[in-house]
């Protein structure tokens, strides 16, 4: 045995140990102590950085020809090959991203396939965009004319949305509700691109994106198909539950920041709010849009 261990004396390890147990004690008081203080005020809450990936300062997207989209992501990727109106013209994965698609033999699809590294990708898409290794190179969906949605109960209008992440995730919620397409403006909206399909994970698929050059005479298309236009606001004069009529609804939001516009606003059929009995009386546009769907979908049910 050793003397440390005959004596009962605590050896070079054990006082190591020692030492780091208390440093760690008073670092947990130092750090309860300014939580303590951010919590009061006394001191500001530190802003947490992203770290951006290597090569993001010096990346430029490469100039695209008005006809050319690049789709990315699995999801996003699967649901555009799985689309039989999609003009596909090539796809570029890595090679377990390809195992990921799970779609099947490569030479089947029709479309040159090329296997790449998830460097090659971010050399097209940038080095933030989150691809997943895969990378579809398509034609943007035909375009479809509002008169092909008279038959459909349920119609979204947005005056002017322009975060492609809000458009993406409103058509999800368009699709989950069974809405008949979502129409936009040509001007500023986002056009059909790999981070609105991203933000749709798949909706962009299944629903159409109708870019429409004036949406004051869009909407008087809309009226004279029969739909009720509903513009909603947060100083709406009326609940939205209470301003349903007819079988055929379009719901009107508008963009992030400045709402409706006023010339939107006149020409609705009604302007209605979402009763909100919280503090907060706005949402984020994507998710005002699922709750008037829902709303609008339990009217048309019942």
């Amino acid at each position: 045995m050793s003397k440390d261990k005959i004596s009962g004396r605590a050896g070079p390890d054990s006082t190591s140990d020692d030492k780091s147990a208390k440093d760690t004690h008073y670092a947990t008081l130092r750090r309860a102590h300014r939580d303590a203080k951010r919590e009061r005020g006394e001191i500001p809450t530190p802003t947490p950085q992203k770290r951006k990936k290597t090569g993001a300062d010096d990346w430029k997207p490469p100039a695209l020809a008005p006809d050319q989209v690049f789709l990315y992501g699995l999801h996003t990727v699967r649901a555009a090959l799985a689309n039989p109106e999609r003009k596909n013209i090539k796809l570029s994965t890595t090679q377990n991203a390809l195992v990921r698609l799970e779609i099947g033999p490569a030479d089947a699809l029709g479309i040159p396939v090329e296997i790449v590294s998830p460097q090659d990708i971010d050399k097209v898409l940038g080095p933030e965009a989150i691809h997943q290794g895969v990378m579809l190179e398509t034609r943007p969906l035909p375009v479809r004319r509002l008169e092909a949605l008279k038959d459909s109960p349920l119609l979204l209008v947005l005056d002017q949305v322009t975060d492609p992440h809000n458009v993406g995730a409103i058509m999800r919620s368009a699709v989950a509700f069974d809405a008949g397409a979502v129409i936009t403006t040509q001007r500023h909206s986002p056009t059909e691109s790999g981070v609105m399909a991203k933000s749709a994970s798949g909706a962009l698929e299944l629903i159409p994106y109708i870019q429409i050059t004036n949406l004051a005479d869009a909407l008087g298309e809309l009226h004279r198909l029969g739909f009720t236009t509903i513009g909603l606001d947060s100083e709406g004069p009326a609940p939205l539950e209470g301003t349903f009529s007819g079988d055929k609804i379009a719901l009107v939001l508008g963009s992030e920041g400045k709402g409706l516009r006023q010339k939107t606003r006149e020409t609705v059929n009604a302007l209605a709010r979402l009763d909100m009995p919280g503090a907060i009386k706005s949402l984020n546009v994507s998710n005002a849009a699922a709750i008037a769907l829902y709303a609008t979908r339990s009217y048309l049910k019942s």
